[in-house]
């Protein structure tokens, strides 16, 4: 492993805004796949031919995390406009939020969020700033729900799917920023790996013989907030709540009874997997012990000694950021940016909506 590995400077590259893609397409599984298959081979393809490239016997393991409507508008009592992106809730009706802007949100700050929908029925959202979080930078809110309301139906009245950043002029549905098989209701931001699969396509592995199995890790500011320090290593993720089910686990185990393939869908189901394998010290047989349900603050980048997976699907990534460098993990830091120029000259979209690569064991380094 290269001594550039663990510089940030190394993971950067240059987009150009056009190949951000602003929509998915339509349907899902017409995206494009880059597939590595080998130290030195790699295939374009689209996604759909996903069964061509797996084998009965192998598991794909999917992340059903359900975005929340977490994008909150409101006003201050003085009447400024402000906006909070939910993160998780820390104990009953209290929230960790992102806050723009920051320095109007002091402590003891009350904040009204109305219904999106004109001359809706629905009564208003009132919060308070009840703690500031110096880990993320953010704000804790604690929330007053209307008689007989619960958060999950407030937030259906008046929040909003986040989009990403840089998806600045989408016509995307927000049910298009959900997995078909999403189920667990606590995420920030998509699984966008999972964002390809149509049920069809899901149906047509079955009877090839690929089985699937979920996990959650409700996606968080650990996932898209970016590396800053120069040495990598030095980098702290935030925490993210992952679950894996005693069903998963034995599912796993059966996988590799049988000599099947463990891939996962997307980083969070990569960071669930590697992070409760390491919490749980898995040995050399490599195969999670027991049930997980809890905090993952896994940072994966080159050098990692991989446990539990055997590839995985996964989009293309932003320059300097934690998932790039879980990747290079995957593939090698200096293949993986090759890789990326090819795409980039074969016209592939990048990004949350963009097209996806297919890492098989074979691939990785």
């Amino acid at each position: 492993m290269a001594i550039t590995d663990h510089i940030l400077a190394s993971y950067q590259y240059e987009l150009p805004p056009e190949r951000i893609a602003q929509n998915p397409v339509t349907p899902r599984d017409q995206s494009r796949l880059l597939v590595v298959d080998s130290p030195t081979h790699h295939a374009h393809q689209h996604f759909h031919q996903l069964p061509d490239w797996l084998k009965p016997g192998d598991l794909l393991v999917l992340n059903n995390t359900r975005v929340l409507p977490a994008r909150l508008y409101g006003r201050k009592s003085t009447g400024a406009p402000v906006e909070i992106l939910l993160l998780r809730e820390v104990r009953k009706n209290c929230w960790l939020a992102l806050v723009k802007p920051g320095k109007r949100f002091k402590m003891g700050t009350e904040v009204c969020f109305t219904p999106k929908e004109e001359g809706s029925d629905d009564a208003s959202l009132w919060g308070r700033v009840i703690e500031r979080d110096f880990t993320t930078g953010g704000r804790i809110l604690e929330f007053t729900l209307p008689p007989g309301k619960t958060m999950e139906q407030m937030l259906d009245a008046v929040g909003y799917i986040p989009f990403p950043p840089y998806v600045t002029e989408t016509t995307a549905d927000p049910e298009q920023y959900q997995t078909v098989y999403a189920q667990e209701t606590g995420s920030a931001a998509s699984p966008t790996a999972g964002l390809h699969f149509t049920p069809e396509l899901l149906a047509q592995l079955t009877d090839l013989g690929v089985e699937q199995t979920s996990l959650t890790l409700h996606v968080g500011v650990g996932t898209f907030r970016p590396v800053e320090t120069d040495d990598i290593r030095e980098h702290k993720m935030h925490a993210e709540w992952a679950t894996i089910s005693a069903e998963t686990v034995a599912k796993i185990k059966e996988t590799r009874s049988r000599g099947g393939r463990v891939i996962a869908v997307g980083t969070t189901s990569v960071r669930a997997l590697e992070g409760a394998a390491q919490q749980q010290k898995v040995g050399k047989k490599k195969l999670l012990t027991e049930p997980f349900e809890g905090f993952l603050d896994t940072f994966i980048y080159p050098g990692h000694e991989w446990k539990i997976i055997d590839g995985m699907i996964t989009n293309f990534h932003l320059p300097k950021s934690s998932l790039l460098m879980m990747v290079s993990a995957l593939v090698g830091r200096e293949r993986l940016l090759s890789l990326y120029q090819e795409a980039l000259a074969e016209e592939y979209r990048f990004y949350s909506f963009g097209d996806a690569m297919l890492i098989l064991p074979d691939g990785m380094v």
